[in-house]
């Protein structure tokens, strides 16, 4: 079974935020890692190269694969911040539609900016997305 490249490193979170060539982009990041620390009282830690996780947890499918992931996550990327939020938490669709300006798919919700999104909505995503993480890995 193949290993997962997405773990947990060494890598300073303020040397790879400090290293991001945008300089709103490097605000939102910034701004994002406090907002999610006050929300889960979790520190930020690097997770591969470019993943800024909070937390972690273990998971199994039933195909026999299995490993740890970051609770909540997000990556300051070229085109946009992903934050890595579940597809299933509690009302996640009614949210979205007040957020503000993004793009959705499965496991992650794309902005350009921290600006162009409800903050307040963002915060309300980030406590439901936890508590269905916590539901589903009750471990730790």
């Amino acid at each position: 079974m193949a290993k997962n490249k997405t773990t947990p490193t060494s890598i300073s979170v303020d040397d790879f935020i400090g290293a991001v060539k945008d300089e709103m982009k490097q605000k939102d990041s910034f701004s994002l890692i406090q907002l999610i620390q006050k929300q889960t009282g979790l520190e930020p830690k690097m997770w591969g190269p470019g993943i800024v996780g909070f937390g972690s947890h273990h998971y199994k499918y039933e195909s026999g694969r299995e490993g740890d992931s970051p609770n909540i996550a997000f990556s300051p990327r070229a085109s946009s911040i992903a934050i890595y939020l579940s597809g299933n938490f509690d009302d996640r669709e009614m949210l979205l539609e007040k957020f503000g300006k993004h793009k959705s798919d499965k496991g992650c919700v794309h902005i350009k900016s921290l600006a162009d999104v409800d903050k307040e909505v963002l915060t309300k995503m980030i406590a439901n997305h936890i508590k269905h993480i916590k539901k589903l890995y009750p471990d730790k």
